[in-house]
């Protein structure tokens, strides 16, 4: 609901201070509700417009293209990043359209390819690198990865309940200490695999709840994973030593 994102998105940008930038995402069916969740988003102090494709319709690329173009127009004077996600949408978005909306929306500045495909990746950096466009990997268990093909960074579900080893694959990363970095990588992904076996996304909550930060059950029809899942949740934070025995 719009009245529930204005003001989780208020009180996010309230608690950052300013410290660090506050993104908001737009992802609806319909081009007019994205804009004017983004344009929403940008009045509550969002620093950064995301936009996913459309999810369960599938439009053409010239109809995804008008949608992006018609988005980021509506805030023009606020950087947007385009969210490809087709695990969740059902498809992708093309080398050919980012190529050429990197290339010809001004405000248009990176993207967050949660693909999960590395040469996917690397031809979103590789074709848009003359215009500086950035690219974030959004898939958790390739942080490694993706800043090895040249991301900037990454976007991760897991940074909500272990945002310090999260960080750590980042900072190990650019401080050139490639072994920790790995090390850490390899510390996430279990943690992060088990939660496939939850429905989605509701893993994220459990593991919240888990590591005591108190986050309420999902909203329906989405509940708390039942309680064989919960205990194999939580036998990862204990393994990886986020939890006391």
């Amino acid at each position: 609901e719009e009245d529930e994102m204005e003001r989780g998105l208020s009180i996010m940008v309230d608690q950052a201070a300013g410290r660090v930038p506050v993104y908001m995402g737009v992802g609806a069916i319909r081009t007019s509700k994205c804009i004017r969740i983004a344009q929403m988003g940008v009045r509550c102090g969002a620093k950064s417009i995301s936009i996913l494709q459309p999810m369960f319709i599938k439009p053409t690329e010239d109809e995804l293209k008008s949608h992006i173009r018609s988005i980021a127009a509506s805030v023009a004077e606020t950087p947007v990043l385009l969210y490809n996600n087709p695990g969740r949408c059902g498809y992708a978005m093309s080398q050919a359209l980012v190529e050429e909306l990197a290339h010809t929306v001004p405000n248009l500045v990176g993207m967050k390819d949660s693909s999960g495909d590395l040469t996917q990746t690397m031809e979103f950096i590789r074709r848009n690198a003359d215009v500086g466009f950035k690219v974030v990997c959004g898939k958790d268990t390739l942080i490694y990865s993706g800043l090895g093909v040249g991301a900037v960074g990454a976007v991760c579900s897991t940074a909500n309940y272990v945002p310090k080893l999260v960080c750590s694959i980042y900072d190990r990363f650019v401080a050139g200490d490639m072994k920790g970095s790995l090390e850490a990588q390899m510390k996430l992904n279990p943690i992060r695999l088990m939660t496939d076996l939850s429905s989605f996304p509701v893993a994220t909550k459990d593991y919240a709840n888990l590591v005591g930060v108190g986050v309420g059950d999902p909203v329906l029809p989405n509940k708390p994973s039942p309680g064989a899942q919960q205990e194999r949740l939580k036998n990862e934070l204990l393994k990886a030593g986020f939890l006391a025995e």
